[in-house]
């Protein structure tokens, strides 16, 4: 079935006429330079926004010009005060804050900001949709989002019932993921109706699909064990204790320039989420805005969007702020083995085997 825009949006939005819709992005500028995926999502975007406007006239709803501001350089650091809008220079929180639904199509992640604007504005719910590629539109984007809820309405109780996350890796490393704070649970099912409630998540990625939690940050978390990944083919391992990244292992320049990064920036050790994809349609690709629905997937840096404690305080600068995903779905060099929730009584349920989702 071929993509269909407006069947995405009812699905995720359930728009009224009194919704008032704004898509937003980045632009390059100064040393931030432009690429050939960045200027096709514009290209994106400007179309995207055509095909809102043109059925939005049948439901009623406001469709505002598209809202720029120049790139951060930074995946979830703080978006700047000004924008720009049809021409006209606009504070960002004006220009958001008149929104009941924000489209937002960045070559920066801005989802940790956009959390923080919905504890503003109540009546706002966001899509973040940070790289995305046209080529979504056949994948992911095209999921039966009713369906992608349902997964994520399964998984979300164990991640709640469970004191760990054990992890075995296709290389045969293991880590052990401290749940037992009883730390918020997101889930990222894409539906973003308005009756959600204030007190709910407004935020969704699109393409949506993955429950996740941010691991206990404590000084006594039991966040321990090895974690493999590639990186320009090359593998490492990332040595954990107590929720920190103390150690890259490797001989190669890789894992030299990565020991180098996390003993420069102190906030990048910080084991800032352990997540599980659910969208049947999510392919891996290399861009992990998709990658990430397919399968296990971590990361680390910031974690304060997700109910920890690491913010952009915490970095050296808001240029330095990251939060890193590592993904493990098939199709990626080092696979999720196994899976197992554990539980307080000792009990344990298989989620993952193989890359594949069991539950």
């Amino acid at each position: 079935m071929a993509f269909e825009l407006e069947k995405l949006f009812t699905d995720v939005f359930a728009p009224r006429p009194v919704d008032v819709v704004t898509i937003i992005h980045d632009l390059p500028h100064g040393e931030i330079r432009d690429r050939a995926s960045w200027q096709a999502r514009r290209e994106m975007a400007a179309d995207w926004h055509r095909q809102i406007a043109g059925f939005a006239e049948g439901i009623g709803m406001t469709v505002n010009p598209i809202v720029t501001y120049e790139a951060t350089g930074a995946h979830n650091s703080d978006m700047p005060e000004y924008g720009m809008r049809g021409g006209e220079r606009i504070r960002l929180e004006d220009a958001i804050g008149a929104s009941t639904i924000l489209i937002s199509m960045p070559q920066f992640s801005a989802s940790a900001p956009l959390l923080g604007f919905t504890k503003v504005f109540p009546g706002l719910r966001v899509a973040s949709m940070p790289t995305v590629a046209r080529s979504m539109e056949e994948t992911a984007l095209s999921a039966d989002y009713r369906q992608v809820d349902e997964v994520c309405t399964r998984i979300a109780p164990l991640f709640e019932r469970a004191e760990g996350i054990e992890v075995t890796f296709s290389t045969g490393h293991t880590c052990w993921f401290d749940v037992s704070d009883n730390n918020v649970v997101f889930k990222d099912n894409g539906l973003l109706h308005p009756d959600a409630g204030a007190e709910s998540d407004r935020v969704c990625n699109l393409p949506a699909g993955e429950v996740c939690a941010c691991p206990n940050e404590a000084a006594d978390s039991r966040t321990a064990g090895e974690i493999p990944a590639v990186f320009g083919g090359e593998t490492v391992v990332f040595l954990v204790r107590n929720n920190r990244i103390v150690d890259v292992r490797g001989d190669g320049p890789e894992a030299a320039k990565k020991r180098e990064a996390f003993r420069e920036e102190a906030a990048m050790q910080n084991i800032a989420e352990v997540a599980i994809g659910c969208n049947d349609r999510a392919v891996v690709t290399g861009n992990i805005l998709e990658d990430e629905k397919a399968g296990f997937h971590w990361a680390y840096g910031r974690s304060d969007h997700l109910g920890g404690t690491v913010g952009v305080a915490d970095f050296s600068s808001p240029a330095k702020v990251c939060h890193m995903d590592i993904v493990y779905a098939p199709g990626n060099p080092v696979v999720c083995a196994r899976l197992d929730f554990v539980f307080p009584d000792g009990t344990r349920t298989t989620a993952i085997t193989d890359g594949l989702l069991c539950v």
